[in-house]
């Protein structure tokens, strides 16, 4: 079995216990009012955008989603919060360098030894999520069940969903499918996104991720037999139809929307291991991104 489907499995643990976190180390988390962006790369940037979308949403601060390498410095804000579950990253590091003692900051890393330690004011360390796989899976899902949590939009039936993706059965001939179109609202956007790398990452497979009400805006012109349109949470009313008279395959769970990526996840290896890939090494990347010189150069 390979690395990722073993910390796959393990995200309904990580994150009963991510939400033990959020109560311990409340006082290091964003408190209500805070004006904040939240920063990352990759995936970490993706769970970013979900986290600033819920907290604004749920009417806890102003929040701001940018990946790292294009954080806004002429924007004041109270705290920057930064997601890297190697701590090492240039573009997260070399900001936090550039923000201390101007603007509070928090990391959020697997790593306890890890370079971003030092860098930020504040750190919470999920090292029970960390990940021998280049490929993100738990630790991404853990970090948002932890800012979940401290919002207080965390519920065990989210786990309880996660043990359901986890176990019952994917849906026949989804893996054969040769395109795939994420579609989200609101936070689930972020979720959209990460569910398009995710698999674009692990199965290199042909993905578009966009928010939902702008798939009937052009991108729905893609959809045809033997494409998929999977959708994070409630659809606007009347586009499912319109999928499905295109002949695509029109895709959604009912579950809490991060426990429905756990069924993309296992889609990415699915595919993966079907056409002979290594889903713990996709090509041309690693577990960080490590940059000689400054990450601009």
């Amino acid at each position: 079995m390979s690395h990722v489907e073993t910390e796959t499995a393990g995200q309904p643990e990580c994150w009963r216990r991510a939400a033990r976190v959020a109560v311990d180390r409340a006082a290091a988390l964003p408190t209500t009012g805070e004006r904040i962006a939240v920063v990352g790369c990759g995936t970490s940037y993706y769970m970013a955008q979900a986290y600033a979308s819920l907290r604004e949403e749920s009417g806890q601060g102003e929040s701001d989603a940018f990946a790292a390498s294009e954080f806004p410095f002429g924007r004041r804000y109270d705290r920057v919060v930064a997601l890297t579950r190697s701590g090492t990253t240039t573009e997260v590091l070399d900001l936090l360098l550039r923000l201390r003692g101007t603007t509070a900051t928090l990391a959020v890393t697997a790593d306890p030894a890890a370079p971003v330690v030092q860098a930020a004011d504040e750190v919470v360390v999920l090292d029970f999520a960390d990940e021998r796989s280049v490929v993100q899976t738990r630790f991404a899902t853990t970090a948002l069940t932890l800012f979940r949590a401290h919002l207080g939009l965390h519920r065990e039936e989210a786990v309880r969903d996660a043990e359901t993706a986890l176990a019952e059965p994917l849906p026949e001939g989804l893996a054969a499918c040769t395109q795939f179109s994420f579609l989200g609202r609101g936070w689930t956007v972020g979720l959209a996104n990460e569910a398009a790398l995710k698999m674009k990452e692990a199965s290199l497979s042909w993905t578009e991720s966009y928010p939902a009400m702008e798939y009937r805006h052009g991108p729905i012109s893609i959809a045809t037999a033997g494409t998929a349109t999977w959708m994070f949470g409630t659809a606007p009313r009347g586009l499912a139809e319109q999928v499905r008279a295109t002949g695509a395959r029109w895709v959604e769970s009912g579950l809490d929307p991060l426990a429905d990526l756990v069924r993309v996840q296992r889609l990415a290896i699915a595919r993966a291991l079907a056409q002979g890939l290594d889903p713990d090494r996709p090509r041309h990347l690693t577990r960080s991104v490590v940059l000689g010189g400054a990450a601009g150069a």
